[in-house]
């Protein structure tokens, strides 16, 4: 009995993965589509890219007479260079769009790679300003978008809120922007993965559970869809993890 149910089981797991890779694969290609659309480098680039890497590889191949062994592995390269080339025109595209619209940096946040502990609009005002609060190795950093006039009072009143709670642990704060002393939305995941790591994955928990108790106020994030673009998170997962 136990034997047939654990053959049943593996059998439904097999059939989610199957239909999970149907998944991808759909959201791959209707982002394939919609890119082509709208860029019309892409495929040039792509194409470009694959028979370049194939072209060299054709020569080393003849120069070393390793044919067989060069030109597939030339193929490889390339395809692989031309799906990168994909994915990060898709993910410019996407932040383009979604650049200057309220809750863009709270989405761009949520799409961090890594173990961070994201809280968006820990403070906000009526016109969609808003701050959110990111707890990962460098610490806290709090990420404002909206008028700098009206931000930046929501920054200092934030950092000094939080500074009482977390003690020597760095804060960091950054507006979202394309001035001086401002960061645009695109560059926004780069700079955070750049930042020093200055506690461990033990202390963030720590910090993340006191954080928590804080009771949280102003506005919350506006409702209503994300901004455009933003659909296409799973397919830049995806891309990620081919």
């Amino acid at each position: 009995m136990a034997g047939k149910q654990d053959k049943a089981a593996a059998k439904e797991a097999a059939k989610a993965r199957r239909a999970a890779s149907r998944e991808r694969r759909k959201q791959i290609f209707e982002a394939f589509k919609m890119q082509r659309r709208e860029d019309k480098a892409l495929i040039p680039l792509m194409l470009a890219a694959l028979l370049g890497v194939t072209a060299v590889a054709v020569v080393l191949g003849i120069v070393f007479d390793a044919v067989w062994m060069f030109v597939p592995l030339g193929v490889a390269i390339g395809a692989l260079l031309a799906v990168i080339i994909f994915g990060r025109r898709v993910q410019s595209n996407v932040f383009r769009k979604a650049d200057g619209q309220p809750g863009a940096a709270a989405w761009a946040l949520e799409n961090l790679r890594g173990r961070w502990r994201v809280t968006p609009a820990v403070a906000g005002t009526t016109q969609l300003d808003a701050v959110h609060r990111v707890i990962g190795r460098p610490g806290v950093v709090l990420v404002a978008e909206g008028a700098p006039h009206r931000v930046k009072p929501l920054l200092a009143q934030e950092k000094k809120r939080i500074a009482r709670v977390v003690g020597e642990t760095p804060i960091y704060d950054f507006i979202i922007g394309t001035e001086d002393n401002q960061v645009p939305l695109k560059k926004l995941q780069s700079v955070l993965m750049k930042l020093p790591r200055n506690i461990t994955t033990a202390q963030v928990e720590t910090l993340d559970a006191r954080l928590a108790a804080l009771a949280s106020r102003g506005a919350a994030l506006p409702k209503g869809p994300m901004p455009q673009g933003a659909k296409m998170r799973n397919v830049q997962r995806t891309l990620r993890r081919r």
